[in-house]
């Protein structure tokens, strides 16, 4: 019997971070950044009122959630689109741009997902390199040609916890040309206080060519909801909508997304709790020789390299303590783990537990 063969797709999978190992009880994932605090009681709330509606469908196109992040961020809600987490944003923005042969950048250790979706549509994907761990605007430059189509940007950047300032950012778009569009990943804004940073959405709202993204999967806590939005020029946004799957973001997200976003209070809370622990445990890194990251987000990129225990050694001695880290192997940086901040106890144990090993 012959069967329909799909084509043939030569890409990536993406590695979530661990939830379970082997056979260890009571696991503590500190693996997927995720928010140490959870979700606003009002979006708890919401999400709990809403169970007896699920048998309809949502808004279609999330015009309630849309007018509350207009209103909150002052931008035009036309200019908006949501997507079941920023994921599908990405996926949108790369459907409607590449054509097969098409070039798109990303930096070297930038978030792996811009260069899956970007593959996944038959793009030429070329990696700019870091320095330190740190994207560069000049070789991010180096790699445009005149088939460049987009460049993603994470600021602050996933896996490595570094970031661009205001200037390299806005010199990054005036050397770009006007048809290459940009892309900014603002998913780990809120986590950055810093007087040389500005988020993407407060560089870029008035830009014609620049997409920039953010989630409710960190500082929100709705993770397991899948909730994102995009905001670009409406010419953009309304060829976006043409393509996006109808009722794309469910009630549940929904209900929570508005409440959440409303809860400037527990938000606050949020970035206070993660500034105080970013401090403690960095401090903690730095003592036990450990390379990694200046406090910008709500994670630390370990590096071993200048250490006599390796990344694996320290993965096996954390686990024992039930403590579940992500490895970097799938971003090339084989002596690395990922920490995230957890809750007290969490951070207590790991605070514990990494002195215990390097002691």
């Amino acid at each position: 019997m012959t069967l329909p063969k799909p084509r043939k797709i030569q890409i990536e999978r993406y590695i979530e971070g661990l939830s379970k190992f082997k056979k260890i009880s009571n696991p503590i994932k500190l693996s997927a950044n995720e928010s140490a605090l959870g979700p606003s009681p009002n979006a708890i709330k919401a999400f709990i009122k809403e169970k007896d509606k699920i048998f309809q469908y949502p808004e279609s196109d999330s015009y309630s959630l849309r007018d509350v992040i207009s209103k909150k961020f002052n931008i035009n809600s036309e200019r908006i689109i949501c997507g079941a987490g920023s994921d599908q944003i990405f996926d949108l923005i790369c459907q409607i741009f590449i054509e097969p042969g098409d070039e798109v950048i990303v930096t070297e250790y930038g978030f792996i997902m811009h260069r899956i979706y970007a593959s996944l549509y038959r793009a030429k994907v070329l990696l700019a390199k870091e320095k330190k761990f740190k994207a560069s605007v000049d070789e991010i430059l180096k790699k445009v040609t005149n088939k460049t189509k987009i460049v993603f940007v994470a600021n602050p950047n996933n896996p490595t916890g570094t970031y661009l300032t205001r200037a390299e950012m806005l010199n990054l778009r005036q050397k770009l040309r006007s048809n290459i569009l940009l892309v900014v990943d603002d998913a780990y804004f809120e986590f950055l206080n810093k007087d040389d940073f500005t988020s993407g959405l407060d560089l870029f709202k008035e830009e014609e060519n620049v997409l920039i993204t953010r989630t409710f999967s960190k500082i929100y806590g709705l993770a397991g909801l899948r909730l994102g939005w995009g905001y670009a020029s409406k010419k953009i946004i309304d060829v976006m909508y043409q393509i996006k799957p109808p009722f794309n973001v469910n009630r549940a997200a929904l209900c929570s997304g508005i409440e959440a976003i409303k809860d400037n209070e527990w938000t606050k809370k949020a970035i206070n709790y993660n500034t105080l622990w970013s401090k403690k445990i960095f401090s903690v890194l730095k003592e036990c020789k450990i390379q990694t990251n200046e406090p910008t987000a709500n994670f630390f990129l370990m590096n071993f390299n200048e250490t006599k225990i390796n990344f694996e050694e320290v993965f096996q001695k954390l686990v024992n303590n039930r403590l579940l880290l992500r490895k970097m192997i799938q971003y090339k940086l084989p002596n690395a783990l990922r920490l995230t901040i957890g809750d007290t106890k969490s951070n207590e144990l790991f605070i514990k537990s990494i002195r215990g090993i390097f002691k």
